[in-house]
């Protein structure tokens, strides 16, 4: 049976998913609320972030996350606490960046996505169980554009910034979704949605 591919994305209620985790993570285009998550965070959606991150045996992601990622995770390896658990997880697994360029792939397991997306998906599904996009915007719409992605996995945070870069940007393509689960609301009032794609464009009707 084939293997998934995830798409884990944080997002504000009017859908911003830039820069959750802190000020300096994706400043550009003059963002100022970089860090919106850490406010919002409890146990009852760390547990199901770190259900998720024990489910991956792979990682997807796209040049900004990835350094990101590169220069944090593996300075994190002995001791207690939450951030040791998941450096000891995406320290050990296979780690697949999507990029134009030829980054510095230093972090022990990684490599460079071939130019030929569909058949590198189609490849990922075959090798693995549960190959999961975090973060990585750019590379996530251009999966859900083309229809690349087995589940999407939508942590719905209870604030309003305004403006930022989103999964769903105004030009992007008509795209129809069925819902999978919802879990039940956090403490703090955080949704998770999982949707997988239909393969189709969303229908219309008229209720007059």
């Amino acid at each position: 049976m084939p293997g998934s591919i995830h798409i884990d994305h944080f997002t504000t209620l009017d859908g911003v998913a830039q820069a959750p985790g802190g000020p300096q993570e994706d400043p550009s285009g003059g963002f100022t609320f970089g860090g919106w998550q850490a406010p919002l965070g409890d146990e009852a959606t760390g547990a199901q972030i770190f259900a998720g991150i024990d489910a991956t045996d792979a990682l997807l992601l796209g040049r900004r996350t990835y350094d990101i990622f590169a220069a944090y995770w593996p300075n994190q390896k002995e001791g207690p606490g939450p951030d040791f658990s998941i450096a000891r997880r995406y320290n050990a697994i296979p780690k697949f960046v999507a990029s134009r360029s030829r980054p510095d792939l230093s972090w022990s397991g990684s490599q460079l996505l071939g130019p030929d997306l569909a058949a590198e998906i189609a490849s990922l599904r075959d090798r693995f169980e549960q190959v999961h996009v975090v973060g990585s915007i750019d590379f996530s719409r251009t999966l859900v554009a083309e229809g690349l992605f087995d589940q999407l996995n939508l942590w719905v945070y209870p604030i309003v910034v305004g403006r930022g870069k989103r999964l769903f940007p105004d030009d992007g393509p008509p795209t129809a979704l069925e819902l999978l689960s919802a879990e039940p609301a956090s403490p703090n009032g955080t949704v998770l949605l999982r949707y997988g794609p239909t393969g189709g464009l969303p229908e219309t009707g008229d209720m007059t």
